[in-house]
């Protein structure tokens, strides 16, 4: 935990840079394809997945570490070609999780997250899962355990083949040439973002496109068809908790309500999107069935309500920092109230992006919970050691947050309202 955490702290800065850099190009170029608050709730869903991860809230079903000791064939020692080996391993792995995520009703909740932006860009790359505690994955690496592959080198693989998985979510970047027959390329992956009845489920691989190829996945981008992003059920929100729970909520209220007791079963390994024909008729849900002509999900914002909202961003940003690169020294429980503080921060302040009057509510729980953290700790987790000024500006943050929070809600929504 906190070896990851002390690699987000560089990672960070670095993906943020790039996600500015890509709206200051498309700016440039007349071709804008970040809008402030999609990108911003993209933000915010890479800081809840992130905490997440840091803070270790997930459990691997099969260890990798004990498929080693107990089935490896043979045992070798950390070369290039292991670090190769494990490299490709984990890119199939990658595969078949990604297409299970997607065929499968139950799965699709866990990377329903990542599609539910309505662009395309980097900031979307970060919209990743908070809501699977199992993981299942690791027994598709079983051929790398097999072949003895070191668990240490899985985890230093592991990190750079999730982060190779970033630069392709542009659509500043064309076809490239030899290279669209081996890599996944940005063409590839707009592909695989879009919801056109073409696009569909297709493109699955995550650094090899020829996975794709060989089992009969592969769709390449059509010059007569240009992708339209999102899903078919579209989320209608930017606050990355709510779209993290939005399709197991559907999962289990159908269940529930359907009277066919298989149905009740079947729904959860169903195809994603099948849902019982007595709830379907009676319970209706939304869905795009013309991808091309459909309202993208955005809130009417002035310009306060913005510099406000990126306000918040860059004061989380300073949060989430301090405890990744603090994770030992805060400790248990410590790291865990810390996270839970974090989560509820970001659920105000979306809450808020997607005009709730009930924002002001989750702004003065935030506050009240980082009061009770101030006091508890008597400086921030510490933070007072870097400046003895440092727990009063907090608590500052903390006193004059939710005023304006209610001050923003009511003249905007206000305005709202009268037009």
């Amino acid at each position: 935990m906190e070896t990851y955490g002390k690699i987000l702290l560089f990672a960070m800065p670095a993906f943020l840079a790039l996600v500015l850099f890509e709206k200051w190009w498309g700016w440039r170029k007349g071709n804008d394809t970040v809008r402030t608050m999609d990108m911003i709730s993209s933000l915010t869903s890479g800081i809840t997945n992130s905490t997440k991860d840091v803070l270790g809230l997930s459990i691997a079903v099969l260890s990798y570490d004990w498929m080693v000791n107990h089935w490896a064939i043979f045992h070798v020692n950390s070369t290039i070609l292991v670090y190769i080996i494990a490299f490709f391993a984990l890119d199939l792995t990658g595969y078949l999780v990604h297409r299970i995520d997607h065929e499968i009703n139950f799965f699709w909740n866990a990377h329903l997250i990542h599609h539910s932006s309505e662009d395309f860009n980097l900031a979307c790359a970060l919209r990743q899962s908070i809501s699977t505690f199992f993981r299942l994955f690791t027994i598709f690496l079983l051929p790398a355990a097999l072949l003895g592959v070191p668990t240490q080198v899985i985890a230093i693989v592991a990190p750079l083949h999730l982060f190779a998985q970033f630069w392709y979510h542009t659509q500043h970047i064309n076809k490239m040439g030899w290279l669209e027959h081996i890599i996944v390329t940005p063409s590839h992956h707009r592909v695989h973002h879009a919801l056109n009845p073409e696009y569909l489920d297709k493109n699955y691989g995550q650094i090899f496109i020829f996975w794709d190829k060989w089992f009969g996945t592969f769709q390449e981008e059509l010059d007569s068809i240009k992708p339209v992003y999102g899903i078919t059920r579209p989320v209608q929100t930017w606050n990355p908790i709510k779209i993290n729970f939005t399709h197991i909520a559907l999962l289990i209220k159908d269940a529930w309500r359907t009277k066919n007791w298989g149905d009740k079963f079947r729904i959860w390994f169903k195809p994603t999107g099948w849902r019982p024909n007595d709830v379907a008729t009676q319970f209706p849900v939304y869905k795009i069935k013309d991808p091309y002509h459909f309202q993208k999900y955005d809130t009417l914002t002035n310009k306060w309500l913005t510099i406000w909202t990126w306000l918040q961003i860059s004061i989380l940003l300073l949060f989430i920092s301090y405890l990744f690169g603090n994770i030992a020294a805060i400790g248990s429980p410590g790291m865990f109230f810390y996270g839970a503080f974090i989560y509820v921060y970001v659920y105000a302040f979306t809450d808020l992006m997607d005009e709730h009057a009930s924002a002001w509510y989750w702004e003065t729980g935030k506050s009240v919970i980082g009061f009770i953290l101030l006091y508890q700790t008597g400086d921030w987790f510490g933070a007072g050691k870097l400046s003895s000024l440092l727990p009063y500006i907090i608590g500052f943050y903390f006193l004059v947050s939710p005023a304006i929070v209610f001050s923003l809600g009511k003249t905007h929504f206000q305005k709202r309202t009268i037009a």
